[in-house]
């Protein structure tokens, strides 16, 4: 068998396809990368002994239980209301996969789902490409979708997607890790800092209302270090939100920031994209083993999915979430993973 840095096959799906896992490493990390929905299954830090992430030690996991662990939802990340949208006048609906009222991450069948091909590989980088046919969960256009993982010097995971379509139609692409640094059973100890004066209230569906809010004074405060244990009347906040970072896309930025005071671990998030979605987990059930045998419940682990604000083509104000044929969508963000000394 190859060694796991050169690919070797973590299993195969109920199709029969093949799944490989390729190991990249450098910067004082080391990530497991399947090309199942380019999931990273793994990642840590040299000089911390526990997963930062949550993820399965099968493929069967990922196949029936997994709420889209280290993988890559898409075309378009997030939620569509009703799964309507317009382009140019013409009219689109998409599937409605969450509920029957709302489209999903792209559909049952969206990218995360589906087996990626590696494009090439280093020692401490991985480049991972898919193609979205049109029709397929009612988009419009051929969208082919790339992504780059590349561990760089000092505890960096930079994560840069890249998306090219043949016909007008909407991406959005997020990494969808749950993060978790300090191993325990929840992540509430954990203190988090988002630098956003505003936030997207949504419905009862999830979805953006439109209105742009302010946090001040509101749970939605995190412009200090907060830990996750927030509380309002004696419950804890069930945070699944959008947080405002710009009006558009700009050059990568500082935006979050985490840390666990038990082990000492530390992450920053830099990113070009106008919001980050932070999900503290509070849904987490799963009911198979994770990594190492852990139990993943709620708030096992946490989400900062950096990308365009959600249902974003349905609401002027909004940053645009249209790719065309004649642009390359380009959407970049680091991970930065410290540990305190002594």
């Amino acid at each position: 068998m190859k060694a796991i840095e050169d690919g070797e096959i973590f299993g195969h799906m109920p199709t029969g396809e093949a799944v490989h896992r390729y190991r990249i490493s450098g910067g004082g990390l080391t990530a497991n990368v399947l090309t199942l929905g380019s999931v990273i299954q793994d990642l840590r830090l040299d000089e911390h002994a526990a997963p930062l992430m949550l993820g399965f030690e099968d493929l069967g996991s990922y196949v029936t239980s997994s709420p889209y662990f280290g993988a890559t939802p898409g075309r378009n990340a997030n939620r569509i209301g009703a799964g309507r949208f317009s382009i140019d006048g013409e009219d689109f609906q998409l599937e409605l996969n969450e509920k029957a009222v709302t489209h999903l991450h792209g559909g049952k069948d969206n990218i995360a789902r589906r087996v990626w091909t590696m494009v090439d590989k280093g020692e401490d980088f991985i480049i991972l490409s898919i193609v979205d046919p049109e029709g397929r969960a009612g988009y419009p256009g051929n969208c082919t979708v790339t992504v780059t993982y590349r561990l760089a010097p000092e505890g960096v995971l930079s994560v840069r997607y890249e998306a090219t379509t043949d016909r007008a139609t909407i991406a959005n692409l997020c990494q969808h890790s749950y993060f978790n640094l300090d191993g325990q059973d929840d992540a509430l100890g954990h203190e988090i800092m988002i630098a956003a004066d505003h936030y997207l209230p949504t419905d009862e569906r999830q979805v953006p209302t439109g209105e742009i809010r302010a946090v001040e004074g509101t749970a939605f405060d995190l412009r200090k270090m907060t830990t996750m244990r927030v509380q309002t009347e004696g419950e804890k906040i069930a945070y699944d939100h959008n947080f405002c970072l710009s009006a558009a896309r700009v050059e990568k930025r500082p935006v979050a920031f985490v840390r666990s005071p038990l082990s000492g671990v530390s992450l920053e998030v830099r990113t070009t994209e106008p919001g980050v979605q932070f999900y503290s987990g509070f849904k987490l059930n799963v009911a198979v083993p994770g990594l190492e045998g852990r139990s993943y419940g709620p708030f096992a682990g946490f989400c900062l999915e950096t990308q365009i604000w959600p249902d974003a083509v349905n609401h002027e104000g909004f940053p645009n979430g249209i790719l065309r044929p004649d642009e390359i969508l380009v959407q970049e963000t680091d991970y930065v993973f410290t540990k305190a000394k002594g």
